[in-house]
């Protein structure tokens, strides 16, 4: 039986499987597992997107569970962004982005100015000059040239220098480190999770994986939509489609406004039996409620709303949500949070958002996630 829904119901239950309506993650692991990770350039707005989805955050818990109790990683994951994940799960990206070996290929090499013959070197020399250590970037840089005795190896990491560690980090070689005096840096997963450290998966046990987390939150889905989020539609499509194959057991159809998707089945009673959002919210800048859906679902993001939520340089703006879609952007500036509404949007419940949110961006810890 195929299940028929609308979009505002979606859209509804996506706000409460993300801890958003109402805030009630119970700490910062659980958030970013529900979230299938946070993504962590900015510091400032992934230390938002988990301390808003929380009735009673702790000030410096992302910064305690990274460097001290590494139950999160920071490294490259979805779409090639920086993410927190939690260690446990770091396995399945890496079996999945692992097998996808992009640098392999002529055009990849070409784009970030590097031969087949350094990207091998460099694959190499990381994890032996990483091996139980802790080094920034320069360090690092150094380490390699020791391993290789090649210098002229230092120009290729410092001229494409992230496009070349996202390999590493894809294949589980590198992660992030303690910021040592506001300086990056980084560990081998191998070393610095230790016994935390899963057992590696084959690419189609981390796939599915994958696609489990992603519906529990992001659902309903197609394997399209799945993929884009992934990396950018990058998965070979056989592959793809053997994930949601052998999944089938556990999937259920639904059609959301006449399109076909699929969801968890464990999840499709709570989703039918569900009401359209009333609520307004605050979400911060690159938030997974939006980066979790296609960019063109009108139902979420109205078209007169995109190019003020996905800005230049791929900025993604923190948002007004008001019933479950985007109603404007916001930004903080001096202590005091500004909108760009493009709906009505109830001020008393709006004003009770900004205070909450000011509250929290004021209790966060000073520890650095950089």
């Amino acid at each position: 039986m195929t299940v028929s829904v609308t979009w505002p119901h979606v859209l509804a239950w996506r706000l409460g499987r993300q801890f958003v309506d109402p805030p009630a993650g119970p700490d910062a692991v659980s958030v970013v597992r529900r979230l299938a990770g946070v993504q962590a350039q900015v510091a400032s707005s992934a230390e938002l997107a988990v301390a808003v989805r929380q009735a009673a955050p702790r000030p410096g818990e992302l910064g305690t569970a990274l460097w001290r109790e590494r139950t999160l990683v920071k490294t490259w994951t979805a779409r090639g962004t920086l993410h927190l994940v939690p260690a446990d799960e770091l396995a399945s990206y890496t079996a999945v982005l692992g097998s996808f070996r992009l640098w392999d290929r002529g055009s990849w090499q070409r784009g970030h100015g590097v031969t087949a013959a350094e990207v091998a070197a460099i694959l190499d020399a990381v994890p032996r000059a990483l091996a139980g250590r802790v080094l920034t970037r320069e360090e690092l840089v150094e380490g390699v040239i020791e391993v290789t005795g090649d210098a002229h190896l230092k120009e290729a990491l410092t001229s494409g220098w992230g496009a070349l560690l996202k390999p590493l980090g894809f294949l589980g070689e590198l992660c992030h480190g303690p910021p040592r005096e506001g300086r990056v840096t980084f560990v081998s997963p191998r070393d610095w999770l230790s016994a935390r450290q899963p057992a590696p998966l084959s690419a189609a046990e981390g796939g599915m994986r994958l696609v489990r987390s992603f519906l529990a939150a992001h659902g309903p889905a197609t394997p399209e939509i799945f993929d884009a989020w992934l990396y950018r539609g990058a998965t070979p499509k056989a592959v793809l489609r053997g994930w949601f194959r052998d999944l089938t057991p556990e999937l259920a159809k639904v059609e959301v406004d006449g399109r076909s998707m699929v969801l968890l089945a464990e999840h499709l009673d709570d989703l039918a039996a569900g009401r359209p959002a009333t609520g307004v919210h605050l979400l911060p800048g690159f938030d997974q409620y939006i980066l979790g859906a296609p960019r063109d679902l009108e139902p979420l993001l109205p078209k007169e709303a995109r190019s003020k939520v996905s800005r230049a340089a791929g900025w993604i703006s923190p948002v007004v949500i008001h019933r479950g879609r985007v109603a404007g952007v916001w930004e903080a500036k001096d202590g005091e949070i500004t909108f760009d509404l493009l709906e009505e949007v109830p001020a008393a419940a709006l004003a009770a958002e900004a205070e909450r949110v000011r509250g929290l961006r004021g209790g966060r810890s000073p520890g650095p996630l950089a």
